[in-house]
C-alpha cells in the first residue's frame, strides 16, 4: 500500500515582509488549518481504534484510493484519502507540513478560498494517482503539495510586495519541491503521481485564483488589498476542479472499454 510521505518544509513565511505592511494578515487566525488538522487526527484515531477492536482499518478500507473501487463508481475515494494516514510517522510529517504551510497561506487566502485550495490539491493529486498508479494510496500530502505550489505562486506574483523575502523563500520552495520529487522517484512506497497532481492542481488554482496584493495609500504605513475578485476565484476553482473531473471521467471511460 503506497503512502505519500513529504519531507519537512522550511520556507520562510511570506508574512514576514518588511515595513509592517502585512500586519492585518499576521493577526488573521488560520481556523481552517486547525480544523483540518483536527479532522485528520480524529480520523487517524478512528483508524487505530477500528484496527485494534475490529481487526480492520475501516476508514482506510472505505476511503483510500483504490482504482478498482473507483472504477465501480466509488468516486469519493478521490478526496477521502486526503484525510487518511498509514502510520504515526506518516501523519506527524503531514500535519507538521499542513500546520507550517497552512498557517501562513490561510492568512492570505482567507478561510473559504484556503479550504478550496486544500481540497482541489487533494482531489487533483488523487486523480493523477488514479490515472498513473495502480497501487492503493492515502495521505494528506496530495493537498500539501498543492499548498506548496500555491506558496510558490503567492511569492512570485507578489514579489514586489514581499521584497527580498520573496526571492529567498521562492528558491526554498523550488528546492523543497525538487528534493521531494527526487525522493518520490527513488522510493517505491511514495505515491509520486499524487504529489505531482497535487502540485499541479494547487499551482493552477493559485495562479488564476490566488491573492494579488496591492498597496493602498500614499505614505507608509501602507495597507494591503487583495485585487483578486470573487468571480475570478470562482472561475479558477471551477476550472481546476472541472479539468481533473474530466480527466477522471476520461480515465474511467478508457479503462471500461
Amino acid at each position: 500500500m503506497n503512502q505519500d510521505n513529504p519531507t519537512p518544509y522550511g520556507t520562510k513565511p511570506p508574512s514576514e515582509a518588511p515595513a509592517g505592511q502585512l500586519a492585518a494578515y499576521r493577526v488573521y487566525r488560520p481556523y481552517v488549518t486547525y480544523t483540518l488538522l483536527g479532522i485528520c487526527v480524529v480520523v487517524f484515531l478512528l483508524q487505530l481504534a477500528t484496527q485494534s477492536f475490529l481487526g480492520t482499518d475501516i476508514p482506510s478500507t472505505w476511503g483510500m484510493k483504490a482504482n478498482d473501487q473507483i472504477l465501480q463508481g466509488q468516486v469519493w475515494r478521490l478526496i477521502t484519502p486526503t484525510f487518511l494516514h498509514g502510520s504515526i510517522f506518516h501523519i506527524a510529517f503531514n500535519m507538521y507540513a499542513l500546520f507550517y504551510l497552512g498557517s501562513t497561506l490561510e492568512r492570505f487566502y482567507r478561510h473559504g478560498r484556503f479550504l478550496l485550495l486544500f481540497l482541489l490539491g487533494g482531489f487533483a493529486g488523487n486523480v493523477m494517482s488514479f490515472m498513473f498508479s495502480p497501487h492503493p494510496s492515502l495521505g494528506a500530502s496530495t493537498a500539501i503539495f498543492g499548498l506548496l505550489g500555491a506558496e510558490g505562486v503567492l511569492l512570485f506574483q507578489n514579489r514586489e510586495v514581499f521584497g527580498n523575502v520573496a526571492r529567498r523563500a521562492l528558491s526554498q520552495v523550488i528546492m523543497i519541491a525538487a528534493v521531494n520529487m527526487v525522493i518520490g522517484l527513488s522510493t517505491p512506497s511514495i505515491d509520486i503521481w499524487g504529489h505531482i497532481g497535487g502540485l499541479i492542481g494547487g499551482t493552477l488554482f493559485a495562479w488564476f485564483g490566488g491573492p494579488l496584493l496591492q498597496r493602498q495609500g500614499f505614505y507608509p504605513p501602507y495597507t494591503m488589498k487583495d485585487a483578486r475578485t470573487d468571480r475570478e476565484v470562482l472561475i479558477a476553482g471551477i476550472g481546476v476542479g472541472g479539468l481533473f473531473f474530466f480527466l477522471t471521467i476520461a480515465t474511467m471511460f478508457l479503462r471500461s472499454r
